[in-house]
């Protein structure tokens, strides 16, 4: 993948005049996958326990207005609001997994019943009408970190990865340093036009955050081992209920994190907020190596999916290209990607 992201960008450099590959636009590019990129990031999760979640982003949408509503309409605080949306994402995550564990539902049937659900609470909460919160809302999704700030992380971010290549096997040491390479000339990019977009760093924290829970807690790893084959878990000692209840309670959490961060990028809560972000969020996890049949996946895969399709997006519109191509080129990949999983778990 990390090749074929490097193909696209060249690609559209090429056919952009070098537009592509600014400053500017880049900073852009980072901002418009902050949304797929946290959902894609908690959808790893689910797939990997071998469940899905439809609702992801008729629950964003949603979320994203109740939180707008509540600051706008009934005076919130803004740290409340935030809360609010979070918190009720946890919920409405916690009872769809309830349902699937309880009642032994099909996720697909149950999450496909809450997208229903969401897109008529959604358009009922606003009526149609767009709600406009105030600038210091609007800073989750527009503000940049100042740039002092930024190389300040950077560098203990470059630290600890120095430090963690210290004393490994030559490999391991290049990969670490590879990384420290990498941190810097991300932040040398953006630094040249605004700095690092706030939503951004959302974004990396949580992802970072997800990926140690995915492969350094018993959490994630109960997860892998009940996607990976569910009868060996069950015989493990696995409370195989409580993991899934509380993996769609995660990505319920994370629903509400993407609708405060969409509502604030966009500049407005609308009827139809989050519109088919589900699929982009299960199509980016895919594309980053997650297998469907769970069991196998990561979250930094995932947000590397979520790179490649922002990518296509944002090149093929800087080339003016026909809507209608965009879907047909990501859904290709989709496809393909899923075909070079199943091929290589008939190999194995």
């Amino acid at each position: 993948m990390v090749g074929a992201l490097l193909v696209i960008w060249i690609i559209f450099s090429i056919t952009t005049g070098g537009t592509f590959l600014s400053a500017r636009n880049l900073s852009l590019l980072m901002r418009q996958m902050a949304v797929t990129g946290i959902l894609a990031s908690g959808m790893v999760l689910v797939i990997v326990a071998g469940q899905i979640d439809l609702s992801v982003g008729a629950m964003t949408g949603f979320l994203g207005a109740l939180s707008a509503l509540l600051f706008v309409n009934h005076g919130w605080p803004l740290g409340l609001s935030f809360a609010a949306a979070i918190l009720a994402g946890a919920l409405l995550g916690h009872i769809q997994g309830h349902l699937v564990t309880w009642f032994n539902l099909p996720p697909f049937i149950v999450t496909l019943g809450g997208m229903l659900i969401f897109q008529g609470s959604l358009l009922g909460m606003t009526g149609g009408v767009a709600v406009s919160p105030t600038p210091d809302y609007l800073a989750v999704g527009q503000a940049f970190l100042p740039k002092v700030l930024g190389w300040g992380l950077t560098v203990l971010l470059d630290l600890f990865l120095l430090w963690r290549a210290w004393g490994e096997k030559k490999l391991a040491r290049l990969k670490w340093i590879g990384l420290a390479a990498l941190a810097t000339a991300f932040t040398a990019i953006l630094s040249a036009y605004e700095g690092i977009p706030l939503p951004v760093l959302i974004l990396l924290v949580i992802t970072a955050v997800l990926a140690v829970i995915a492969r350094q807690t018993p959490f994630g790893r109960h997860l892998y081992a009940i996607g990976g084959n569910r009868e060996a878990a069950f015989y493990s000692g696995i409370n195989i209920s409580q993991r899934l209840v509380w993996v769609f309670t995660l990505m319920g959490a994370l629903a509400g994190v993407a609708g405060v961060v969409l509502t604030a990028r966009v500049g407005a809560a609308t009827s139809d907020g989050g519109h088919m972000m589900e699929l982009d969020a299960i199509a980016a996890a895919v594309i980053g190596g997650t297998s469907l049949m769970g069991g196998r996946g990561s979250v930094w895969g995932a947000l590397l999916g979520a790179l490649v399709m922002a990518s296509l997006d944002n090149g093929m519109g800087l080339m003016n290209t026909e809507a209608f191509w965009q879907p047909i080129l990501k859904g290709t990949i989709l496809i393909l990607a899923v075909t070079a999983d199943m091929m290589g778990r008939r190999k194995n």
